[in-house]
């Protein structure tokens, strides 16, 4: 005799439906919260890279000895200085100011038609040696950048003889506004004032000689 097979009981039509339903919610929550995660991370990777700081400028300061502003010179400090001065005058820079062991001057450039360059130079000069027969010269220069800002002022006249009519006036002034200020760093710029003043003594040790 056949062994009897059992057949499965067919669940109602409302806890079928039931399941489906509960199947299909299960999935869309699971793709609303791969979305939510995928925008996040959208989101937060700029910010995360906005708020980084930026290095700071010292960062770049070695301190080495191969980056002095500096010079020795075969000359006093009263020499060395003066050669300093001379040298600056020469390429049109007016001296600001000269006193024993310091020497400052400046000079403007105009390299665009509303912009304005200004070059400040500081020179100091120290003894070394023995009795101070030979001096370093220490030198910096500083860059300034300025641009022209207009402003526009408006201006009335009342006549009275008319009642009260007002004529309007206007003018514009121009005012120069400095946007940027950097240190000129060391380089061919200072070699070539290194190498005026060096000549500039050459030439005066000779005239003392003759």
């Amino acid at each position: 005799m056949a062994a009897s097979r059992s057949t499965p009981t067919p669940l109602p039509l409302a806890e079928e439906r039931s399941h489906r339903a509960m199947a299909v919610l299960t999935r869309a929550l699971s793709c609303i919260a791969c979305l939510a995660l995928a925008a996040c991370s959208s989101i937060t990777a700029p910010l995360h890279k906005a708020t980084t700081p930026p290095p700071q400028v010292y960062q770049n300061e070695r301190f080495q000895a191969d980056e002095t502003f500096s010079r020795l010179f075969d000359a006093k400090v009263a020499t060395t200085c003066e050669a300093a001065r001379r040298a600056l005058l020469s390429q049109g820079y007016v001296i600001t100011r000269a006193e024993a062991g310091v020497v400052n001057g400046a000079k403007r450039f105009q390299p665009e038609g509303e912009v304005h360059v200004e070059i400040a130079f500081n020179v100091v000069c120290v003894p070394e040696g023995k009795a101070g027969a030979l001096s370093t010269a220490f030198v910096s220069a500083q860059q300034d950048r300025y641009a022209v800002k207009k402003s526009t002022n408006a201006t009335s006249i009342g006549v009275s003889a008319i009642g009260s009519i007002s004529v309007p006036l206007s003018s514009t002034q121009e005012s120069l506004v400095k946007v940027a200020s950097e240190t000129i760093p060391t380089g061919e710029f200072y070699d070539r004032f290194f190498a005026l003043m060096q000549r500039l003594l050459a030439e005066s040790s000779s005239k003392a000689e003759r």
